[in-house]
């Protein structure tokens, strides 16, 4: 379910949506995913 969300920039300012994540990896914790916007903030998102 939490995959199917829109992303978008947390960076101040910014509204952009988010691509394809550049690094996507699994912990103990859950799925981590890391998006870089193109105003230079990166965005990590944690789903279980």
């Amino acid at each position: 379910m939490l995959r199917d969300l829109s992303q978008t920039c947390g960076g101040d300012g910014c509204s952009n949506a988010l691509s394809d994540p550049l690094i996507v990896y699994e912990t103990p914790a859950g799925e981590r995913r890391a998006y870089e916007c193109c105003c230079g903030a990166v965005t990590i998102t944690v789903a279980k």
